[in-house]
């Protein structure tokens, strides 16, 4: 691979600058919610910093995936802060579009169980078959049978990452999106866990995490610690009592015997049959629901808590998961019944669900929740390192209103801090914000194919792509170094070239007035439409000219994925974590550079509106929010 020149880098430098990186970087992410109030609680009063039309700018860009044509107007119209109510009510707009699109998509309307058992994974197929990896051995019925369950799998997998994106694009219900995004971060999945995870990717994003995004934290976390995604993801599924530990299950055969009626006490041959067959406890949910979920690393837990958790939580599975599973069940059989002890509260034992339920009443409600979920959201919105009396103001809604999460985004986005000046713009988009909010500024539609979760992984977050439970960074230095800001620009220059389906870089509204118009009117035209109405003199000259530093350099357009992924890097192959569709049948992914699988062979025009745009989509000013 060629390495940027001199010149390239030195621009890198100026670009992380302007973006709030750090130069240093340069070498080297269920049940229905809660109903809301009759009334609308009031803002914050106070001065905002901020001008009328900043604070316009502002909430578009940090409480959407970025303005469409036609938003700064309305939102102008209606007033900032009714509009913030608005959105903060997801159930009072209509999103009749969002709703038509997903309606003809099956992943998001069948049970995952279902998806599995018509579209099995074609290795298990093939096992069923008798094949044994053979595919020769097949008869005509037997091919047709595994070419219809290779392409369902690619499908469900398609549309559970495109999904993602088209619910961005499409949503009016914008908050609800950001929160989504929010949380399916914060509880993490991975779509290459294992064949039964990428059944289970929409249904977790659409019944799970969408409809509590802004309800009570305690029923967002009851419904993710449910769901088959999450129990498999972190091997709960098959957590059970070690086998010298007493277990409660209904005895098959043996009678009651005084026992209750969810079973009595299994023999220690009967212990160590089970543990044999399925192992013993498995504490990955229980460590990361107190270290990521909720108290956070700080959170005064010890290891003896994580291990209460996990025996608190055993039994909690779902039925064969390898055949397509089902939803939450609860095993007695797995359950370990000892007492336990979790952060100073005791659980009796002889109890069976009730010790999953009570740990997440006691982590739910814990202070160290409290103010862990108000600095992450906080971060989220307003500053990578957030004012830390508006932690404790968030922290404080959550613990009076009983965690309930629109409150405390509420506190969050109608304070001053959210409004300072130096919060506007300081804020660098991820990946994912970047494409779609490309796409939004242009008026694209849903492209419906794999093409632009794709460019979304070659800009280094692919769409359900970590590995590890922690989630994709939330701060922008962990985003920019030069391979990430060269990968960026040649993101506009896919655009400009065409090359980013469902987007046209000359056929915006707006657009129309300024294709034949002189140079300089077509700058300020995209400047006032794509960025804000204000950019900095060096980018307004790149703009004019055509000329980008790092474009002058042949490697610019060589640069390969690895160097844009961020330094919590995943221990995977850059390669495979691009496509994220290895073939479904078992062989080799598909190898070629995966910019070139993005984005295609890159041919930007030499001059004209569809350049500066393509340009604006590379500057400084789009990739901050």
């Amino acid at each position: 691979m060629q390495y940027p020149t001199k010149v390239a880098v030195a621009a890198a430098v100026a670009f992380l600058a302007a973006c709030g990186g750090s130069p240093a970087a340069q070498v080297e992410s269920a049940p229905k919610m809660a109903a809301a109030p009759p009334e609308p609680m009031p803002v914050e009063s106070g001065p905002r910093e901020q001008t009328a039309d900043e604070q316009v700018n502002h909430v578009l860009n940090r409480l959407t995936f970025g303005a469409r044509p036609g938003d700064v107007e309305a939102v102008r119209t209606m007033g900032v802060d009714r509009w913030i109510d608005l959105q903060l009510h997801p159930e009072r707009i209509n999103d009749a579009k969002s709703d038509q699109y997903f309606a003809a998509l099956e992943s998001y309307n069948e049970p995952s169980q279902t998806l599995q058992q018509k579209y099995p994974p074609p290795n298990q197929l093939l096992q069923r078959l008798g094949a044994k990896g053979d595919r020769s051995k097949l008869t005509p019925a037997e091919t047709a049978e595994l070419r219809d369950a290779t392409a369902g799998v690619r499908k469900v997998t398609i549309e559970a990452q495109s999904g993602r994106v088209d619910r961005a694009l499409l949503s009016e219900r914008q908050l609800q999106e950001v929160m989504t995004d929010f949380w399916l971060n914060h509880f993490s999945v991975y779509i290459q866990k294992g064949p039964p995870e990428r059944y289970q990717l929409a249904q977790y994003e659409s019944k799970v995490i969408r409809p509590n995004s802004l309800g009570k934290f305690r029923t967002l976390l009851d419904a993710v610690a449910k769901s088959p995604a999450m129990l498999f993801y972190l091997d709960n599924w098959e957590s059970q009592a070690d086998s010298n530990r007493p277990r409660l299950v209904p005895l098959p055969g043996a009678g009651r015997g005084g026992r209750n009626a969810r079973g009595g006490l299994l023999t220690q041959q009967q212990q160590q049959a089970l543990a044999k067959r399925r192992g013993g406890l498995n504490e990955n949910y229980g460590r990361e629901l107190l270290e990521l979920h909720t108290l956070g690393v700080d959170g005064g837990y010890t290891q003896q808590d994580v291990i209460n958790v996990a025996r608190a939580l055993t039994g909690w599975t779902f039925p064969r998961p390898q055949q397509g599973g089902g939803g939450f069940e609860f095993n007695p059989q797995m359950h370990d019944a000892g007492e336990k002890t979790v952060l100073g509260h005791k659980l009796a034992a002889g109890r069976g669900i009730e010790d999953g339920e009570d740990v997440l009443d006691i982590v739910a409600r814990h202070p160290a929740t409290a103010h862990y979920i108000a600095y992450k959201l906080a971060r989220r919105f307003v500053s990578d390192t957030p004012p830390a009396g508006l932690v404790d103001r968030a922290a404080e809604t959550f613990r009076r209103t009983d965690g309930d999460i629109r409150a405390v985004v509420r506190t969050i986005i109608t304070s001053q801090e959210f409004f300072a000046q130096k919060a506007y713009r300081s804020k660098v988009k991820s990946p994912f914000e970047v494409v779609v909010s490309a796409l939004r500024a242009l008026g694209a539609q849903p492209d419906g194919t794999l093409r632009t979760a794709q460019t979304v992984a070659t800009l280094g977050e692919p769409i359900y792509g970590h590995q590890a439970p922690n989630g994709w960074p939330e701060t922008g230095d962990q985003w920019m170094n030069t391979g990430a800001i060269l990968n960026r620009i040649n993101f506009g220059v896919a655009i400009a070239a065409g090359k980013v389906p469902g987007v046209s870089p000359t056929n915006w509204k707006g657009a129309e007035t300024l294709v034949n118009a002189p140079i300089d009117q077509q700058v300020d035209g995209v400047v006032a439409a794509l960025l804000g109405g204000g950019v900095s003199p060096d980018t307004r000259a790149i703009l004019i000219t055509g000329q980008n530093p790092f474009l002058a350099s042949a490697a610019a357009l060589d640069t390969t994925p690895e160097m844009a992924r961020p330094k919590d890097k995943d221990p995977l192959d850059p390669d495979e974590v691009m496509m994220m569709l290895p073939d479904p049948s078992g062989g080799p992914p598909q190898r070629g550079p995966a910019r070139d699988r993005a984005f295609g062979k890159l041919q930007p025009p030499t001059k004209g509106l569809a350049l500066i745009v393509g340009l604006a989509i590379g500057s400084p000013e789009f990739q901050r929010r």
